[in-house]
């Protein structure tokens, strides 16, 4: 029989004592049905029963066999015909988890856009493009993501964070808020907003719900709470953000270095990332572009020395200085120079004089009163008084620096009196274009100082030293390298590994790909649409469906050749007219065996029973079988049909 307690002995009566010590003598058992007999000791265990209390005066017997004193509790009645109440564990429910959909920048570099997810709420991070690839993508003026699942998800969607104002954050932008809801807020720095809201009037949207924030600042975004944290690059403004999310929290670094000494701003907030990582992050995603380059990335003031020492050795030169637009530290650095130096200062480039004019409104640069003259009256001043500032320093085909340097600017004539200086280095994909603007220039008598000559040009990317840094500061459970092409994003991954990163908690994304992070898991869920947007002019295509795309690169292969027929009723009539542009023929081939190849298709097909659309098709397989025949090619084939 089981035992209950009653507290000390001591506090019942004498009499009562005796009787329970009564109780407690073993009672004589049968050797037959006695079980207790038969067992070995070693072996017995006493059997553990509840005893429900009915009545509190009512005694309880001691276990049989017992010599130790009896310790009692009070134990509280419970009422007659009443269930005992007994707390309930809660079960605990499967954790939901934050999707995190990568819609570009991993597996490339620029075109930067990530969407966070997490049951009915969605924030987007960045929104950029990159420059079109001119083997494989003729005539494009830009690339941008597709951002079909998040038109599809657009009332879920809470907000738009801009981690900088550069093209590949902030160029697709104009693009995404015309597939959202109009009051769908944008949040971004200073210079970050005005930047972005040029593009919109380009695009003339009006009316988007634009919020200023500053680093240190957090935003409540439905199930999400962002933390704005100020780090270095090469624009003003720049932040990486501290996503706090139900599961953890999510640290993504956007771009940034570390400038222990920059020349405008304050420092990388280390205290606050510490701070952060002794928080606990649960996923740390960071950007890899330098991440194969070895140290620590030079800082900002390196640039304005050399700067400095190429002005003092060119005083009766003209000086002409192609950078980064958006770099406004620099363009600080080159404009007080030129103050220092007695040079006037023309701009040159569409982009040159918005970035200006928006990083003066909000005083990120400062220009003194009469410092900047038109381009257009740089012809009156002496070459020593003058410093042209300029775009192109990626080689762009339609910039100002590429044009002087195949003389089709008709303001500024390179001759053998100028140095041009190009401040930037060679975006991945861009060496070619910019080194046939070098090569031009140089055959114009220029003389030419670019990155590989002089330190005129410093990054805004961290390198290997400073990513270690950040991940020790921060000691994430899970790492997802991003902002890179898929070296970079490998590297970066070993990287992560070596400092302590489990590598199963490492994932490698590409376009498209879902993550499902949880507070102990992070694995790849449902792939969503993603993929590329080509802009040409205002029209937007779809690269992997393109047929303007697909017409294009065969007619810059193999060039097109067109055949114009003209009907009446269900007749054929007069010969047809023939033309072909960019196509290569042989001997055996000749303008008047196209025509019998035209003709023959035509009479073996009986126009009265047919249409337009079938004899075009009849006339393109007879052609197309005739070039391959002869020429070994497959030309772009136009078949007109006109009614007469």
């Amino acid at each position: 029989m089981g035992t209950a307690f009653f507290g000390n002995m001591d506090t019942f009566s004498t009499q009562e004592q005796k009787s329970m010590k009564s109780r407690a003598v073993k009672p004589k058992r049968d050797a037959k049905t006695s079980p207790r007999k038969t067992e070995n000791k070693a072996d017995s265990k006493p059997i553990k029963k509840t005893a429900v209390i009915e009545n509190p005066k009512k005694r309880i017997s001691a276990p049989r066999n017992s010599k130790k004193e009896i310790k009692t509790q009070v134990v509280k009645p419970v009422e007659m015909n009443k269930p005992v109440k007994t707390k309930k564990v809660p079960k605990k429910r499967a954790q939901k988890p934050v999707k995190i959909i990568f819609l570009g920048g991993v597996g490339e570099i620029g075109k930067n856009m990530t969407a966070f997810e997490y049951g009915n709420d969605i924030i987007i991070l960045d929104a950029g493009l990159t420059f079109p690839n001119s083997e494989d993508m003729p005539g494009v003026d830009s690339v941008v993501p597709d951002v079909t699942y998040l038109a599809q998800n657009k009332d879920k969607i809470r907000g738009v964070l801009l981690t900088h104002g550069h093209e590949d954050h902030i160029g697709g932008v104009p693009y995404l808020m015309k597939e959202l809801n109009s009051d769908t807020p944008i949040f971004g720095t200073r210079l970050t907003l005005m930047l972005t809201d040029n593009k919109l009037q380009e695009h003339r949207i009006q009316d988007t719900v634009q919020r200023v924030v500053k680093a240190g600042d957090k935003v409540k975004l439905g199930a999400f709470e962002v933390e704005f944290i100020n780090v270095n690059h090469s624009i003003s403004g720049a932040c990486a953000l501290a996503i706090r999310t139900p599961n953890g929290l999510i640290y993504h670094s956007g771009d940034f270095k570390i400038d222990l000494t920059p020349v405008a701003g304050e420092p990388i907030d280390f205290k606050r990332i510490s701070e952060l990582g002794k928080e606990g992050v649960l996923l740390y995603m960071s950007e890899s572009t330098n991440i194969e380059r070895p140290g620590y990335t030079m800082s900002e003031t390196v640039v304005g020395t050399t700067l400095d020492h190429l002005f003092s050795e060119n005083m009766h030169r003209r000086l002409i200085i192609a950078t980064f637009a958006s770099n406004v530290h620099r363009l600080q650095q080159i404009i007080d120079l030129a103050v220092k130096y007695r040079r006037k200062v023309a701009l040159s480039g569409r982009s040159m004089f918005k970035v200006v004019d928006a990083a003066v409104k909000i005083g990120e640069l400062k220009i003194p009163e009469g410092i900047l003259i038109d381009i257009e009256k740089t012809k009156n001043l002496f070459d020593g008084e003058l410093l042209i500032v300029s775009t192109g320093s990626q080689g762009e085909p339609m910039s100002a620096l590429t044009r002087m340097s195949m003389g089709e600017f008709n303001k500024v004539t390179i001759g053998e009196n100028d140095t041009v200086i190009i401040s930037a280095n060679p975006i991945p994909g861009n060496e070619k274009m910019i080194y046939r603007v070098i090569n031009n220039l140089y055959k114009r008598g220029a003389r030419v100082v670019y990155e590989s000559l002089e330190k005129i040009h410093v990054s805004g990317h961290a390198c290997q030293e400073e990513h270690k840094i950040l991940l020790s500061l921060l000691k994430p459970k899970f790492f997802i390298p991003v902002h890179g092409e898929y070296r970079h994003l490998k590297r970066h991954a070993q990287l992560a590994e070596a400092l302590g990163v489990p590598e199963k908690n490492i994932l490698i994304t590409d376009i498209g790909n879902c993550v499902e992070l949880t507070e102990s898991e992070m694995k790849f869920g449902e792939n969503v649409q993603a993929g590329t947007l080509l802009i040409d002019g205002v029209g937007v295509e779809d690269y992997g469906d393109s047929e303007v795309m697909k017409d294009r690169l065969k007619m810059s292969a193999d060039g097109v050749f067109t055949v114009a027929i003209a009907v009446t009723g269900n007749y054929v009539i007069n010969d047809p007219a023939i033309e072909a542009h960019g196509c290569t023929f042989t001997d055996d081939t000749s303008e008047a065996d196209m025509r019998a190849v035209v003709c023959r298709a035509v009479d073996s097909y009986d126009y009265s029973y047919g249409n337009k659309t079938e004899l075009a098709l009849a006339i393109k397989k007879s052609l197309k079988n005739y070039f391959y025949r002869k020429t070994k090619k497959a030309p772009l084939i136009v078949v007109s049909i006109l009614d007469v």
